[in-house]
């Protein structure tokens, strides 16, 4: 599997992916907005785009889909609840359904709602797991719920499914956030070296050679893993005086969101 990371270089900060099969150059196209960059790299490696997925509904992530249509014919696949938000979608895909691109790839499709209610993440089972996480999990941060979306699906799926994938598992998100979320941790954790050494590194950095994190390494530096933090909780407490000494895990997830949103 190979996999061609894309800097759009818009206000959103999105990032774009390929994936191709090298024995065949068969390629999928995951929310290819910019559609001119992503036909011209699957140009210039001699890939044939055959299928788009597009994680979720939003403009930034469909946007491009009918330029590439034009110029390969490729299919259409999102969320089998998206098909009405999404024009041309010619598959709905739900929870365990997998996408094979050439001979290859396989892709499993996850149903991760959250950020919206009809949004798909895609993981590899490889020898390096891979998530393709759309506006799911960012690096060292979570999505927002602002346009058709839900706090406690997104609670729940952090829970029931990010938390459990293999701690080897790389994140490939749907946008460039990663200095903002890194400091919104530590002003919730300040002491937390692991985000204080990682923003460090990245600061200022080319989001076109951007760093992958893993799992396990989200678990160090992002708070939305951190559910259980005694230095998290106690600064939520000051924000929220009405929380308890020991909230649950939902209830943090949610506040954290909250201060986010403000961040």
């Amino acid at each position: 599997m190979i996999i061609e990371r894309l800097w759009v270089g818009n206000p959103l900060r999105n990032f774009n992916y390929l994936m191709a099969c090298p024995d065949t150059g068969e390629a999928l196209a995951i929310d290819p907005l910019d559609h001119a960059q992503v036909l011209a790299i699957a140009r210039a490696r001699g890939w044939q785009i055959t299928q788009i997925l597009n994680t979720h509904e939003h403009h930034d992530h469909i946007g491009g889909n009918p330029a590439v249509v034009a110029a390969t014919a490729a299919r259409v696949i999102a969320h089998h609840l998206a098909a009405g938000r999404i024009p041309g979608v010619d598959r709905g895909v739900r929870a365990g359904d997998v996408i094979k691109v050439g001979k290859t790839v396989e892709l499993e499709c996850l149903d991760t709602p959250g950020h919206t209610l009809s949004h798909v993440c895609l993981l590899a089972h490889t020898d390096e797991p891979a998530l393709f996480s759309g506006d799911t999990l960012f690096n060292a941060g979570a999505g927002n719920v602002h346009n058709g979306g839900d706090v406690h699906a997104l609670y729940r799926t952090f829970v029931d499914q990010l938390m459990r994938l293999p701690a080897a598992t790389r994140v490939f998100p749907g946008h460039d956030y990663i200095e903002n979320n890194l400091a919104f941790t530590l002003s919730r954790e300040p002491d937390n070296t692991e985000a204080a050494t990682l923003l460090a590194r990245v600061r200022g950095h080319d989001p076109a050679r951007a760093l992958t994190t893993t799992l396990a390494q989200e678990m160090l530096h992002n708070s939305f893993f951190r559910l259980d933090n005694a230095r998290i909780i106690a600064g939520l407490r000051q924000n929220f005086p009405d929380l308890p000494e020991q909230p649950d895990a939902e209830t943090v997830f949610i506040k954290l969101r909250e201060m986010r949103n403000r961040w």
